[in-house]
């Protein structure tokens, strides 16, 4: 039986197996990460021993040999474009919550920019929350070249990878005709396109739901920001102090809509009472706030990405052999989750 000593020899699995007093290849199957203590041939006090006496010796599996030989990484890669938004941090809560039982490692990027990043880096499975024209190439020839890809995007399509689909227009019109039960005059908090404008799906989905309503659109009610936070922050506090001032506002997303609340608490005004604010994207930063964000967005959406993402990782490394469902396109159907920043009005509190 081996003994511990501080001689500095880094220990090595059969030293592991020695004071364990079962074979290597026990040692390799408890110590893999791939399922729970013990499993099939491995009783549950052999796994702790096993674990008892690779704690006591100080052994790490080394993780470059084990790559070459698995051809795995234990890594998987999240490209988000905004990592300060609610969205993108429970997309983070949810993946590092499932990954870490399996031993896997998220990694982040935050500059969109994963083109050239997995270019040069392998990850188990990769998802990359958006995708510009010019890059709709690279995730044919990414996926073409054995990279596990998991996308979120509303147009591009499934080229042996998985898309996620969450179609934004009904949800949002869900939104404002919400806040059309107790308001007429709606405002919409939204990023400015390119050319400075207001525009896309959820800019779209406002206007539409105004104009079915019979609520004439006001030009000065279209709070244009630059996609921060800050940004957000600074055209709800001038929507929320002009004369005539918005009594409820519709944000496209969830933070700029918890920005419109921090605005409104700024200013004095009590929301869901003097403003009501809903935002897109059912994050769980504003189901936890307070007051709790009313919202629109797909059920656990997070925790089904979550899920998928690491059953692409942990999937046979011989793509031959692999048994989960061929990829393709996921939709994902929105609902509306009324909260405490916009709740039903009825005929007696409605704000006009």
């Amino acid at each position: 039986m081996a003994k511990t000593s501080n001689t500095g020899v880094r220990p090595t699995i059969r030293m592991v197996a020695e004071l364990a007093g079962v074979s290597t290849a026990t040692v390799s199957y408890v110590l893999s990460g791939r399922r729970g203590d013990g499993g099939p041939g491995v009783s549950d006090p052999t796994a702790e021993k096993v674990k008892a006496a690779a704690e006591r010796l100080g052994y790490r599996p080394n993780q470059a040999a084990r790559a070459i030989r698995t051809g795995r990484t234990n890594t998987v890669i999240l490209s988000l474009t905004m990592l300060s938004d609610p969205w993108s941090l429970s997309v983070i809560e949810a993946v590092q919550k499932a990954a870490g039982p399996l031993g896997i490692t998220p990694m982040i990027l935050g500059d969109a920019d994963w083109v050239k990043v997995l270019g040069t880096h392998n990850a188990d499975a990769v998802f990359v929350d958006a995708v510009r024209p010019e890059q709709r190439d690279a995730l044919r020839q990414l996926a073409q070249h054995g990279t596990t890809l998991v996308v979120f995007d509303e147009e591009v399509q499934a080229e042996g990878f998985d898309v996620i689909r969450s179609i934004a227009g009904p949800g949002c019109r869900m939104a404002v005709e919400h806040l059309l039960h107790g308001h007429r005059r709606i405002a919409c908090l939204t990023p400015a396109t390119p050319d400075g404008t207001s525009g896309g799906t959820r800019y779209r989905a406002y206007a539409q739901a105004l104009e079915h309503a019979g609520v004439e659109e006001r030009e000065d009610f279209v709070g244009l920001f630059d996609g921060t936070s800050a940004g957000a922050y600074a055209a709800a506090t001038r929507l929320l102090t002009m004369p005539d001032r918005p009594t409820a506002i519709y944000a496209t997303t969830d933070y700029a809509a918890v920005s419109a609340i921090n605005a409104a608490q700024r200013l004095g005004l009590a929301v869901g009472a003097d403003v009501d604010i809903i935002g897109v994207g059912n994050t769980v930063e504003g189901e936890r706030m307070s007051p709790s964000l009313s919202t629109v967005g797909p059920v656990d959406f997070f925790d089904k990405l979550a899920r998928l993402l690491l059953q692409r990782a942990t999937g046979p490394a011989d793509p031959a052999a692999a048994t989960a469902e061929t990829p393709g396109v996921l939709d994902f159907p929105w609902h509306l989750f009324v909260r405490e920043s916009a709740p039903h009005r009825s005929a007696a509190t409605r704000l006009y």
